[in-house]
Parts: structure tokens; C-alpha cells; sequence
């Protein structure tokens, strides 16, 4: 299990609850010394063009807020996203630790907390160089992945999140899910975890975190040669985003 971190992630780029002191710091403490971390570089404009068009990437270039031009920390996050998804195509199963996050991002649009579509930007990237063509994204984020939804709508990248709101249900939904997709190139998580009973969503517990980890596992050995990777969406409450974060690797692993 390789972590795709940079330092520069802790920064505090926004006044919204996925750029807050403390979030970031709190999933890193809990991986630190039990795993490797690479840092990343951060993604170009051209790997951003696969997905956005020209004038949203402007406008977040234009889009300053209090602290910072949140612009370079959304492009490093998404070539975190990009080192991911190389160290799953090698086998090596890899968590970026990133933000901010990105399944809120359109092609032209954006909100919930995110600039760029990270898993988009990587996939997309893959594609490109025609080293894959069929890619399955699970994303178990409380909130409904628009932004990925929209940009792969029709093509051969699938998206795909569980519906039910209780809380067993859900993992069985995940389950059904892999039990009948095929042959896929890449598996993909989007890996919100405001799910927790302890966070916004107040529904999985850190088990089921470790179990749908272990679900990915067994799917991505079936369906694509194990290459799998995850990043980091949503996940709000410090106190426990660590301990979820390092279950849900531990059955991804």
C-alpha cells in the first residue's frame, strides 16, 4: 500500500469544512510509519483540459479567496489523484491522501467544497495514453458524485454509488454490485467517509469501512487483475476520519 501525500495538502486554502486546519494532519497521523508516501507532482493544464473546459479552469485560476488562489492546491491534489491511479496500474494498491476533493466538479462547473474532479483528471489521463479503456468508480461518499456522474455520462468509465440509507443494505449494495460486473481495466474509489455514525451521514461504523476496503480488494482481483487505487472526498470529523481512513486501507490492502 503506497499514500500519495504532499505537506502542502494540510494547507488551509478555503473557509469550508474539507479545507479546515487539523483534517488532513488527523488521517496522516493515524498512517504514519505503518506505510510509504510518495509525494506527487502537480497536474498540468492539459490534464486538467481532458475534463474541464478551458473557461472553468480559468475561473478558478481568477478565483482568490482569503488565504490563497486555491488554484495550485487543486492541481496538486488532482496530480495526486494521477499518482494513484499509476501505482494502481502497476499492481500496487494506493490511497491519495488529497485535497481538496473532487466529485463535485463538472466539466464547467463546481461546488461542494471542490475545484478540480481528481479521479476524473487520473482516469481521463489513462485513457488518453491508451493504457486503459474500461474503468469502474465506486464512491461511497454520504453526497452523490455529480461531477463524476456528468463528465463519463455514456462513455466507458462507470460510475457508480450505493442508494440505500441503511447501513447494511448499503455494504450489500457495494456486494451485489461487484458480483456482476466484468472485466474492467481499473477500479476506482471515491473515498468519502461522512458516512460515520460520528459524522454527518451517522450510518457506517469504522468496521464497515475496513469491509467495503476488503470488497475492493476482492473485486478489483476479479474484475481487473487487483489494480485498484482510492482517493480522499469527503469526511468531516477529526476525530475519527483517521481511524476510518486506516480501516478502510487496511481492507483495501
Amino acid at each position: 500500500m503506497k499514500i500519495v501525500y504532499h505537506p502542502n495538502y494540510n494547507t488551509v486554502y478555503a473557509l469550508d469544512p474539507a479545507a479546515e486546519a487539523g483534517r488532513i494532519e488527523a488521517i496522516f497521523m493515524e498512517l504514519k510509519g505503518k506505510y510509504d508516501f510518495l509525494e506527487p507532482e502537480p497536474a498540468s493544464e492539459d490534464d486538467l483540459k481532458r475534463v474541464h473546459t478551458q473557461s472553468h479552469i480559468d475561473l478558478i485560476k481568477r478565483n482568490p479567496n482569503r488565504y490563497e488562489t486555491p488554484y495550485e492546491i487543486a492541481c496538486l491534489a488532482a496530480g495526486g489523484a494521477i499518482l494513484a491511479a499509476e501505482l494502481g496500474m502497476k499492481g500496487e494498491s494506493s490511497f491519495g491522501l488529497i485535497r481538496p476533493p473532487g466529485h463535485h466538479a463538472s466539466s464547467d462547473h463546481c461546488w461542494g467544497f471542490c475545484f478540480f474532479n481528481n479521479i476524473a483528471v487520473a482516469l481521463a489521463k489513462l485513457q488518453a495514453e491508451n493504457r486503459i479503456q474500461k474503468a469502474l468508480i465506486l464512491d461511497f461518499d454520504l453526497h452523490f458524485g455529480d461531477g463524476t456522474d456528468n463528465i463519463f455520462a455514456g462513455s466507458k468509465i462507470k460510475y457508480f454509488q450505493p442508494q440505500i440509507r441503511e447501513r447494511e443494505g448499503f455494504i450489500e449494495e457495494i456486494n451485489k454490485k461487484f458480483q456482476v460486473e466484468r472485466e474492467y481495466d481499473i477500479l476506482a474509489v471515491s473515498a468519502g467517509f461522512d458516512r460515520h455514525v460520528e459524522d454527518w451521514g451517522g450510518l457506517l461504523t469504522t468496521d464497515d469501512y475496513r469491509i467495503i476496503g476488503q470488497a475492493v480488494k476482492e473485486a478489483a482481483q476479479k474484475i481487473c487483475q487487483g489494480r485498484r487505487f482510492a482517493v480522499l472526498e469527503g469526511g468531516y470529523n477529526h476525530k475519527v476520519l483517521g481511524k476510518n481512513v486506516k480501516a478502510f486501507l487496511e481492507g483495501l490492502e
